[in-house]
Order: structure tokens, then sequence, then C-alpha cells
């Protein structure tokens, strides 16, 4: 359970035992991650105002059992969370991707099929699970915009490629490019609707806090050999460090979620910035020293640490470090924001 004083009382408690025991372990199978994913669906309510901690809570708890689990469940939530902010419905037995990245070269047009429906042609990148899921959120070029889709992914015209995915971290979560040719894709929301609402930059938050939560189990680690050699001070020096490191991260995931919950107005894409930076910072710190004080052992000897920190490592890299800092700082001097 990833639960204190920075949270409220009525934040979710996960059950860790039963992750650990079904999907929350290295090599399981996608189909059984996202059997967890629909399961914590139905008791994981759609991020909107009131739930925001719930959400974040949540979902680090499940980072810090299996940051591929949460690579898994992280995009279902959020796409349910979209579809109910467009009041839209959801298939029953559905599993969700939400793929909205942009990668050079590659361009996915919607357009009319004549017959007042839509269809998808071109490639769209970093399509996590594709082969494995139902359906799909997916943002495609309108005209001068880009506009959101819902795509049944089994049906022809769709075609995906695993085999492109080599990577070392979240190998069990291929995130290759798919290809569309002429499928049939219903709109969600307006033009621009999207990307514009505040739900936007809530989910980008909702990242962070996954990103916390798998930095939470890996100070499990360095607790671990810390209490297995009491008289080691520089384990607790680390410990301690590691400690301050993550308690920065909560604050700034903990103030978030109060502001979202209480319907504060503020400047939402710069304080998810903000926010996202600030746990990318902690997260990266914490890696760079528990993998640095425990040594080689657990790396070459213990499948899930290895799997922790590989998958940590490409995780964080949905921040983009110093090009994010920068869009911080064109944020704040074309309309401020900040107390000084």
């Amino acid at each position: 359970m990833i639960r204190s004083a920075a949270w409220p009382a009525d934040a979710a408690a996960v059950d860790v035992a039963a992750l650990t025991a079904t999907a929350g372990r290295p090599g399981s199978a996608p189909a059984d991650r996202l059997a967890v994913a629909r399961s914590l669906a139905a008791t994981t309510p759609p991020l909107t105002t009131g739930t925001a901690a719930r959400s974040f809570v949540t979902l680090a708890a499940v980072a810090a059992v299996d940051v591929g689990l949460a690579r898994t469940v992280e995009p279902h939530l959020d796409a349910l969370s979209i579809l109910a902010q467009a009041d839209a419905e959801v298939p029953a037995g559905s599993t969700w991707g939400v793929f909205a990245a942009e990668g050079p070269g590659l361009r996915l047009e919607a357009s009319g099929d004549g017959a007042g429906g839509v269809v998808l042609d071109g490639t769209k990148p970093w399509c996590s699970l594709a082969s494995q899921l139902s359906h799909a959120l997916v943002t495609a070029h309108r005209g001068d915009d880009r506009q959101l889709f819902a795509v049944d992914l089994r049906q022809d015209g769709v075609t995906t490629h695993d085999e492109a995915w080599v990577a070392r971290g979240m190998p069990d979560v291929p995130s290759g490019p798919v290809d569309f040719d002429g499928v049939v894709a219903v709109p969600v929301g307006d033009p621009g609707w999207y990307l514009t609402r505040p739900g936007f930059a809530w989910g980008g938050i909702v990242v962070a806090a996954c990103w916390w939560g798998g930095a939470v189990g890996l100070a499990r680690v360095l607790r671990d050999h810390a209490a297995a050699r009491p008289d080691a001070e520089l384990l607790r020096v680390a410990l301690g460090a590691v400690v301050a490191d993550l308690a920065d991260a909560e604050d700034a995931l903990a103030d978030a979620a109060a502001r979202i919950d209480t319907d504060q107005d503020a400047d939402w894409p710069l304080v998810a910035q903000t926010v996202r930076s600030r746990v990318r910072r902690a997260v990266d710190a914490v890696r760079t020293r528990v993998v640095s004080t425990v040594g080689p052992g657990p790396l070459t000897s213990e499948a899930a640490v290895a799997a922790r920190v590989a998958d940590l490592e490409l995780y964080v890299l949905q921040d983009h470090g110093d090009r994010d800092l920068a869009r911080i700082g064109r944020m704040v001097l074309e309309r401020g924001g900040v107390a000084w």
C-alpha cells in the first residue's frame, strides 16, 4: 500500500499481495495484465474533480509492484476517463490504449468515407500493446487540427508492428507503430478537444504518479539491503537521501491532486509539466542512487529488480528532460504562473 499523510484518508488502497501473486511479476503475459486493468477499472472511478488522489495513489501502488503492469493499466484507465468526459459508450469487456504520439515522417489522416462516417489512413507511432488490445483512442489529423477517435483494433486494415520494439525496458509492453488502411473510426469530441481539455494535463500527472510508484518499489530494495546490514553507514545515507527524494515527488503529486479535487482554477499545462519535471528529477535520483549503492548483484541475479530498473529508466523518458524544462520557461515568460 502507498499511503501517507500527504494523501486524503479515502485514497485508494491496492491489494499488493494479490497483484504480486497474479500479474505483478516479471514475465507475466499481457493478457494477464490486461485482466488486472479491467479489474481495477471496476473499482477505480474515472479521473475527474474529486477522484484525482484516488487515481494517483492507485496507479502508484500498482507501479510499486510492477512497472510494466502500471504501463498497461494506466492507458486503459486514461481511455475510460476520456470516454467518460466525452459521454461516450464503452463496449463490455473491452481493453483500451491511447495512441496520441506523433513521429517524424509518420502521419495519420482522418477523412470522410462518403457515407457520413470517418476512416483513418496512415501510420501512428508508439502504440503500446496494440496487438493485444480490443480498442484504442487515436489522434489523427483532420484538416488543420487533430481530433480524437475511438477505433476497434480488431477490424481489417489495422496492422501492428510488435517486431519493431527491441527495448530492454518493458519488453513485454511492445510499443511499435500501427498502420491504418481505411479503418473505421468514431469521433470522440470535436477537433482540438482532446488536447485542450484540463483532463489532458491531469492524465500527464497520472503518468508521473506511476514513475513515483516505480521508484518507491526500487527504494524498497535499498531498504531491504540496509536492514540486512545495520552497520553499513553508507546504506543508511543512501536510504535517507532516497526518502527525501521520494517525499519531494510525493508532495508535488499530492498538491496537484488536491488542486484537481478542489476544482481550483489553474494553468493546468504549466502545473502538469512542472509536476512531471519534479517527479522525473526525483525518480532519476532514486534510480541512480539505488543502483550505485546496491551494486551489480541484484541487477544480475534478481529478475524483478533488473526488470524494475530497466522498465523505470525507459518509462520516465516520456518526459523530455531539457526540452520540457524549456517548455516550462516559455510558458512562464508568456503568461506568468509562478509566485515570484
